[in-house]
C-alpha cells in the first residue's frame, strides 16, 4: 500500500484537498466495486494540517484532519492544496511548512501541489533548477517571487525531481490522476478516471488562459502602434506598414517594440489575432474559414496552425469546448 499525505493549509481551496483524497482513495476501490470485484485498494491516505487543527477555506468551509504534520512518520506522497490568492499571508501562516516539505523530499517522498500551492514547494526550495507549473494568472508573480524555477505556465502537470506541480484549481484532479498513473500504472488510472467520470491527465492550460499580451510599458509611440494593430488586426496589414504610420524605420521599430512590450510585433499580432478569434469562436461562430478571415488571415489552414500553437487545440475543439452548449431533447 503506498502512504499518501493530503496537507490543509488554511485560506485556500477545498476542492483541491478533497479531489486527491477522493481520487487517491477511488483507486483500486471504485472501479471494482462498478465492476463487481472485490476492492483493492492502491492508496493508504491520511489528511493532516500543520498543527492538526481544523482549517478554514476560502470560502469558509471547515475541514477536520486527523493528525498534524508531525504525527507523519512515513510517507510516500505529499500532497499540498492550494492556498488562497494571499501568497505573502499564506507564507507567513504556514511558516514551518516549507521545512517540512524539504524534509519529506530528502527522505524520498513524492512532493505534489497545485495552484498558488506550489507557492509553498517553491518556499522550501524544492523546485530551485526545476520544472514547475501553476495557474496561468500566477505565473508572472512567480517567475519574479522565484526566478531559480523554471515556469511552464502552459503545462496542467510538470514533474522534476520527484517534485510534482499542477495548474488550477480543479488541476488536482490531473496532478492526482498523474500520481496513480506513476506509482500505479496506465490501466489503474484510466480505471480510476472512468470511474469517477473525469478526463486522463490533460497536457496543457493554454486554452484555457488569458495571459497578458505585452508587458506593461511607458512608451508612448509603441502605445500609438498596439491602438494601431487592435484597429487593423482584420486587415492584411504589414509591420512595415505600422512602422511607418509611427514616422520609424522597420528596424528601430522592432527594437523599440520589443524592448517595451517584451515580445515582437509580430508575435503581438498573432496574440491579439488569436485572442479575438477566441472571442468569436467561444459565441459560436460556425466557420473556421470566416474567423480566419475576420482575424486576418486568408489562409485558413495557417490560421489551424498558428491558433493549434498558441493554444494547445485546433478551432474546432476549442469551439466544442467553450462555445454555446447545445440543448439535447
Amino acid at each position: 500500500m503506498i502512504d499518501v499525505t493530503v496537507v490543509l493549509v488554511n485560506d485556500g481551496y477545498a476542492s483541491t484537498a478533497i479531489a486527491p483524497l477522493e481520487v487517491f482513495s477511488s483507486a483500486g476501490v471504485l472501479p471494482n466495486a462498478f465492476d463487481g470485484r472485490a476492492p483493492a485498494p492502491r492508496f493508504n491516505v491520511n489528511v493532516a494540517s500543520v498543527d492538526g487543527r481544523p482549517v478554514r477555506t476560502a470560502h469558509h468551509l471547515a475541514l477536520a484532519p486527523g493528525a498534524s504534520i508531525d504525527d507523519i512518520d512515513h510517507t510516500d506522497v505529499v500532497f499540498v492544496s492550494a492556498i488562497g490568492l494571499d501568497i505573502d499571508g499564506a507564507l507567513l501562516g504556514h511558516p514551518r511548512l516549507p521545512a517540512w516539505l524539504r524534509e519529506r523530499h530528502r527522505e524520498g517522498a513524492l512532493v505534489a501541489g497545485g495552484c498558488a500551492g506550489v507557492a509553498l514547494l517553491a518556499e522550501s526550495g524544492i523546485l530551485d533548477g526545476r520544472q514547475a507549473t501553476t495557474h496561468w494568472a500566477l505565473a508572472r508573480d512567480f517567475a519574479a517571487r522565484y526566478p531559480q524555477v523554471h515556469w511552464h505556465p502552459d503545462a496542467f502537470v510538470t514533474e522534476d525531481g520527484g517534485v510534482l506541480c499542477g495548474g488550477g484549481v480543479y488541476g488536482a484532479i490531473d496532478l492526482s490522476l498523474h500520481v496513480v498513473e506513476k506509482l500505479c500504472g496506465h490501466e489503474a488510472a484510466v480505471e480510476c478516471a472512468r470511474a469517477m467520470l473525469v478526463e486522463m491527465p490533460r497536457v496543457n492550460q493554454l486554452g484555457f488562459a488569458e495571459l497578458p499580451i505585452a508587458d506593461a510599458h511607458g512608451d508612448d509611440g509603441i502605445r500609438r502602434a498596439e491602438d494601431w494593430l487592435q484597429q487593423h488586426l482584420a486587415d492584411d496589414v504589414s509591420l512595415e506598414a505600422c512602422a511607418r504610420h509611427l514616422g520609424m524605420s522597420p528596424r528601430n521599430f522592432e527594437r523599440r517594440f520589443k524592448r517595451a512590450t517584451g515580445t515582437s510585433p509580430l508575435s503581438y499580432l498573432q496574440a491579439i489575432r488569436v485572442s479575438r478569434a477566441k472571442k468569436l469562436l467561444e459565441n459560436g461562430a460556425r466557420s473556421i474559414e470566416q474567423v480566419a478571415n475576420r482575424v486576418g488571415y486568408r489562409d485558413a489552414s495557417y490560421f489551424r496552425s498558428l491558433f493549434r500553437r498558441r493554444t494547445g487545440m485546433a478551432p474546432a475543439a476549442y469551439r466544442r469546448r467553450f462555445g454555446p452548449r447545445r440543448r439535447h431533447n
